[in-house]
């Protein structure tokens, strides 16, 4: 089956979580292109979609709300996932004890979800590093005392393998 897992990075984690995505279900037999929103020319010609997007302020990014917003018939007929990084750090629940990964849940996802009806919607944690921040967000990154922005890569590779191993597995299942 061939796959295309479109993504929309800005300083590089995601596309990380995109391109092993793609190795796993490369691994799993499967034809895989790894491309950036912004950059896919001909989404036609794939058989299913894996798309993500790192999420900020509980958005997706530009580029890949653009990316559905061109091609929602074409998704809404064809197999699809929807992943999402963001959040920073190690802990698993917040200090009310919610789990953090649902609570960085992008907008996106409720609205696709009914629109789309993906087979799978995931998010996973996401990097920083401060030397490749720019703009106001190297700012907020200079500010004294700022545990808003821990600095780290706490992408969980075993999760994402996972993840990506299951896809692999529903796709194998799915009439070409």
């Amino acid at each position: 089956m061939r796959v295309l897992v479109a993504y929309s990075s800005k300083y590089g984690a995601t596309r990380g979580i995109a391109d092993r995505i793609g190795d796993r279900l490369r691994d799993a037999g499967h034809e895989v292109d790894v491309e950036r929103c912004d950059a896919v020319e001909y989404p036609e010609g794939f058989d299913a979609f894996v798309i993500g997007s790192a999420a900020y302020m509980s958005n997706w990014r530009k580029e890949a709300r653009k990316f559905v917003r061109r091609n929602r018939e074409l998704l809404e007929q064809r197999p699809t996932w929807l992943f999402s990084s963001g959040p920073l750090g190690t802990a698993r629940v917040d200090k009310d004890g919610n789990d953090v990964l649902v609570g960085a849940r992008p907008k996106q996802f409720e609205e696709y979800e009914d629109e789309l009806h993906p087979r799978g919607t995931m998010v996973f944690f996401g990097a920083l590093d401060p030397d490749k921040l720019r703009g106001p967000h190297k700012m907020l990154h200079w500010m004294p005392e700022n545990d808003a922005l821990p600095t780290g890569d706490f992408r969980d590779w075993d999760a994402i393998d996972a993840w990506a191993e299951k896809v692999a597995a529903e796709l194998a299942k799915t009439p070409a």
